[in-house]
């Protein structure tokens, strides 16, 4: 089968991959999102290489004569003293040949190719070295198949001084080090290297472009044999001892040319595949949006009608499911997720049983007094309130506090753990129970960190990456650090509580943009208590946490099943190529 046939054949499989893999969100690197095309990409290089990828011609000139010739040219360039007489390495045995030789083909080691040799870093200390134009490259810049441009540049007078080597036009890089190994790049202008790349200059009759793919397939061989130490590396005389497959010159020609071509078919499948992501997550976002835009429940039930014709060809990847869950949030805080009963308590009349219940705290000394909010403004309103419902401030109706950390210096704050101390790191999942640190009694007694009891909710104010905005709930009794705040409701009913979670969980990405700015943005306990939340009858948000628990269990059925697709994809991509190697 050839691999344009493979390409055609099997488009369902490469695009449905991409259309799974792409369910990790747009957080995800492209090398997930597009697992298909990148192993179509690995299979057409493996291919090349070893001689399936063209038909061979006979007439081709032997690659065996290709070898004589090029013994010839470098025994020439040893006497006129051009190279270094070289090294002679072992003849090639057995067990280095990995696989079945195409006729005409011949085993050799890179040594046997080109004349090979690795850059060096001019001495930093001497600034006359980096005052030139010569461009000098380091391994982390070999990111295109033909490189011209370097960050930094280098004088004559280092060329003159140091062990720099002067690489040609056509003289193929590859990275040595660390992360980079097996990087490969072709340069387009005269240029040096530092020591983490080797260049080679191939000689006449083995192609540079077919050097550049022969690198660009053996990447995974290049990394196993840098494996081990602190940092990973190889160094020149382990590269020119690889062993590799040398096609004739022409065949080199024509398997370049058809790499070439096949390459070009999986940019566009990637172009493809990258442009139906996109137009798939806007028509989701677009209809979902309809339904919080909907003017009343009799609109929003006909609008549901018609996404829910279409469900399992909008909810198929993991960002798309995860939009519905954050729109079955986003109604369920505006009071269109249920109905609402006029029978209901007005939530005006919980308000001020919490109201008195607050006096009552202050007055028996439980809790402090504190400074009045504000007045909630029509801007900070986003929505019309259904009948029923107020707005009130977090401030208004609980308790905002933080925590801080016992000194480090101090054993005694740590050697007994008495108590669970929670950090922002742990607000990820909605429940903690144990934490992976604790606190003593002593801590307690001498430091600021107080003890919250089962049910406080804790909101992560700041911290790395996704942290920021966070909630989760105690489990078990806790002290926390000072990057949480924690709410202690006065209203001690649980469907309050869980109805106050979920609208934390729905004004994630609000809370996040209200943090103050710097290099680490911040929220603090003033701004969590300025918080201002739409507040239900008590038997509604009973009503609405309910559902909206059900509705996320579906969401959750949903990513299961994903993921139990992906599976099955990602095994058949690969049960292809396997099949076609």
């Amino acid at each position: 089968m050839s691999v344009e046939r493979l390409i055609t054949d099997n488009i369902d499989v490469w695009t449905s991959t991409v259309k799974t893999k792409s369910a990790s969100g747009r957080g995800s690197s492209k090398k997930i999102e597009l697992y298909g095309i990148k192993k179509l990409r690995e299979l057409i290089l493996e291919l090349a290489v070893r001689g399936k990828l063209v038909p061979q011609d006979p007439t081709d000139e032997p690659a065996s004569v290709l070898l004589e010739r090029i013994a010839e040219e470098k025994a020439l360039l040893v006497k006129e003293k051009k190279i270094k007489t070289p090294k002679k390495l072992p003849e090639i045995s057995g067990d280095e040949k990995i696989s079945d030789l195409p006729e005409q083909w011949a085993w050799v080691r890179l040594n046997d190719l080109g004349e090979w040799g690795a850059g060096s870093t001019p001495k930093r200390s001497n600034l006359e070295y980096y005052e030139g134009n010569i461009p000098w490259f380091k391994s982390g810049e070999l990111n295109a198949d033909y490189i011209a441009s370097s960050e930094e540049h280098i004088s004559e007078l280092a060329l003159q001084e140091t062990s720099v080597r002067y690489n040609k036009v056509g003289d193929v890089l590859v990275a040595m080090y660390g992360a980079t190994i097996g990087k490969t790049s072709i340069l387009s202008v005269r240029a040096t290297t530092n020591q983490a790349v080797c260049a080679c200059t191939p000689f006449a009759g083995f192609i540079n472009t077919y050097l550049l793919l022969l690198l660009k397939a053996s990447k995974s061989r290049l990394v196993g044999m840098g494996a081990g130490g602190a940092q990973p590396n190889i160094s020149r005389e382990k590269l020119i001892q690889m062993v590799t497959a040398l096609p004739p010159t022409a065949e080199q020609h024509r398997i370049v040319a058809k790499v070439d071509e096949l390459m070009s078919l999986c940019d566009q499948l990637e172009q493809q595949t990258e442009t139906s992501i996109e137009a798939h997550q806007t028509l989701v976002e677009v209809l979902l949006n309809t339904l919080t835009s909907s003017a009343d429940a009799q609109e929003l039930m006909q609008n549901w009608q018609r996404i829910s014709e279409h469900f399992d060809a909008l909810f198929t990847t993991e960002k798309s499911i995860d939009t519905l869950k954050q729109t079955i949030l986003q109604l369920a805080v505006m009071g269109k997720l249920v109905l609402q009963d006029p029978t209901d308590e007005p939530a005006a009349k919980l308000l001020e049983r919490i109201a008195e219940e607050k006096a009552q705290l202050i007055k028996d000394k439980k809790i402090k007094k504190q400074k009045a909010l504000p007045e909630i403004t029509e801007d900070e309103k986003p929505f019309d309130l259904p009948s029923g419902w107020e707005w009130e401030r977090i401030g208004t109706f609980g308790i905002v506090g933080t925590g801080a950390t016992p000194s480090r210096s101090n054993p005694k704050y740590w050697d007994s753990q008495d108590h669970n101390w929670v950090s922002s790191g742990e607000t990820a999942e909605l429940f903690v129970r144990q934490t992976k640190e604790k606190i003593s009694e002593l801590a307690i007694k001498e430091t600021n960190v107080s003890i919250y009891p089962i049910g406080t909710l804790i909101v992560a104010m700041y911290g790395q990456g996704k942290t920021r905005g966070q909630i989760t709930e105690l489990l078990e009794p806790a002290g926390t650090n000072q990057a949480c705040a924690a709410i202690r409701l006065i209203e001690i009913s649980a469907d309050h509580k869980d109805f106050v979670k979920l609208y934390f969980r729905k004004a994630y990405e609000e809370l996040r943009s209200n943090a103050a700015g710097g290099a680490q943005p911040n929220l603090n306990v003033g701004k969590i208590q300025n918080t201002a939340i739409a507040i239900p009858p008590i038997k509604e948000q009973q009503r609405i946490n309910l559902k909206v628990n059900n509705l996320l269990l579906i969401c959750d059925q949903l990513k299961t099943r994903l993921k139990e697709s992906q599976t099955t994809q990602l095994h058949l991509t690969d049960a292809i190529i396997d099949k076609a190697l």
